[in-house]
């Protein structure tokens, strides 16, 4: 209802995620209506992926009453199985091998920034957002905090080590110097060891069609991605 889409909108608005994070899912309208009337409990981790990326939301705040699996998701675009309602479903269990060795969580807030010309300004300008990092597997969906800049921000990132890799996409302003252009580009990135930074280079179109490239970095700043954590930094970064 706050996003002003019918249950038919939403389920083509998760498919459409899917199909652009390269993990294709089958959300229909009945699906949606499933979660919503409390039959499904968990969504399978290719929904709860899709489902991150068109609300902008961590999983555990869309209402599901058991944690939804952080499977890392296949190959086939399954991605597991939905948790159904049951009075008798166990709790999950989690293998000691696995919780010895931890695999880095990227989820949280951090601070985007980015370098760009400006060829009709003749001069350099930094993009910043406070963005949101959801992590499922190896998998990163990033999204803007919509009062932390005027434009906003998405990425879909891919993790293999210390190498994060994928594709960006910024919708400026409408009343904003570039008009509400809509400006997208691929990226390579590398993590520090600390975890706590992340750094590369972006590249993308200019308006001449010519391709430009620059600096781009992640800073942390909370592992939280609770509605307290993210209504504080759901401002201007200036302040």
């Amino acid at each position: 209802m706050g996003m002003l889409m019918s249950q038919d909108d939403f389920a083509r608005a998760l498919r459409a995620a899917g199909d652009r994070a390269g993990v294709p899912n089958d959300a229909s309208k009945r699906l949606v209506q499933r979660w919503e009337a409390g039959q499904i409990v968990a969504p399978r981790p290719v929904y709860a992926r899709a489902l991150e990326a068109v609300t902008g939301l961590p999983i555990a705040s869309l209402g599901f009453s058991v944690p939804v699996p952080q499977a890392r998701v296949s190959g086939d675009g399954h991605g597991g199985h939905d948790v159904a309602a049951t009075p008798t479903s166990p709790a999950p269990v989690r293998s000691t091998a696995a919780a010895a060795v931890p695999a880095p969580n990227y989820s949280g807030v951090w601070l985007s920034r980015y370098d760009f010309y400006s060829s009709s300004r003749d001069s350099t300008y930094t993009g910043e957002h406070f963005v949101v990092v959801l992590q499922h597997g190896d998998r990163l969906t990033v999204r803007s905090l919509p009062s932390s800049a005027t434009s906003s921000l998405t990425m879909d990132l891919t993790v293999d080590g210390p190498v994060v890799t994928g594709t960006w996409v910024e919708q400026t302003e409408a009343d904003g110097y570039y008009r509400g252009a809509r400006y997208h580009g691929a990226i390579q990135m590398l993590a520090e060891p600390t975890g706590r930074r992340i750094r590369g280079k972006w590249v993308g179109f200019g308006k001449d069609m010519d391709v430009n490239t620059g600096p781009w970095e992640l800073v942390f700043q909370d592992a939280s991605t609770g509605q307290a954590t993210l209504a504080a930094y759901n401002r201007p970064t200036a302040e």
